[in-house]
């Protein structure tokens, strides 16, 4: 089998670092981007025969925050490496009533209420993302039909600063709002996607019912770090599912927009 460093992954996942565990046979690759060092070294290995890149989006020991994780970096040193496709389970807190811990949803919406991070490589001139559909069908597809029934098929990620917890407050109108479920990581990772022509989708487990679903309880870390671990292993088989089963060549239209637009930089891409 050739070596995974040597091949050029059209896949990737970002995740948590419990995902390490996904690849077979991997390899460390150090990549260097414009905007600084990505996350942590990205893993290349095999999944199925299939090259696949994984970047755990905190570091490789979780010492990012989600308001200090490097975004533009990490989406960017995975399109240098040739990925084409990223796939980017989370965490999320429920925010509807059919948002029960354990609860997988693909989200087809998003809305952004960060408040200090760069969202966008498009420092100058005119080139405008659409973001309408923030999220690849085709992915979207792929991660609804290896989930079956166990999912939730749409609904809206509301994306928040953190680091802190939402208060009650917040939470209750987020819900009212009709939203589904609350990240803080979903935000700048899909606008940038799209922005570097790259397919993205998210596929979101509920390890806890935010602030304002419940009078009585509230969210802590311990509960949502130890559910997201119990439920590795589901979230691992589900992606290695879909990764087997991806095409090469998608018509989802993705990268459609920037055969209208000068951009002010230069597509990343392998060199060899």
């Amino acid at each position: 089998m050739t070596d995974a460093a040597t091949q050029h992954p059209r896949v990737a996942v970002i995740g948590g670092s419990g995902f390490y565990e996904f690849l077979e046979n991997p390899t460390s690759v150090e990549v260097s981007t414009p905007y600084g060092d990505p996350s942590s070294a990205i893993a290349v290995g095999d999944v199925d025969g299939t090259p696949v890149a994984f970047l755990p989006r905190h570091g490789a020991g979780h010492e990012f925050p989600p308001h200090r994780i490097n975004y533009r970096a990490n989406l960017w040193a995975l399109k240098s490496l040739g990925v084409q496709q990223v796939l980017a389970p989370c965490a999320v807190g429920g925010l509807q009533p059919e948002t029960q811990p354990s609860t997988l949803v693909v989200p087809d919406q998003l809305v952004d209420r960060t408040t200090g991070r760069v969202q966008t490589y498009i420092d100058t001139g005119a080139a405008h993302a659409p973001f309408a559909d923030p999220y690849c069908p085709d992915l979207r597809s792929a991660l609804v039909d290896a989930a079956g029934d166990d999912v939730i098929d749409g609904g809206t990620m509301v994306v928040i600063e953190g680091p802190r917890f939402s208060t009650r407050a917040e939470s209750q109108s987020y819900a009212e709002a009709g939203w589904t479920v609350v990240n803080m990581t979903g935000h700048p990772e899909a606008v940038l996607a799209r922005e570097l022509g790259v397919c993205y989708a998210t596929i979101a487990l509920v390890t806890d019912l935010d602030a304002g679903v419940s009078a009585e309880d509230s969210v802590d870390q311990a509960q949502v770090f130890a559910l997201f671990e119990k439920h590795i292993g589901r979230l691992k088989e589900l992606l290695g599912t879909v990764v087997a089963g991806l095409p090469e060549k998608s018509d989802c239209g993705c990268a459609d927009w920037l055969a209208d637009v000068t951009l002010p930089f230069e597509l990343p891409g392998p060199t060899s």
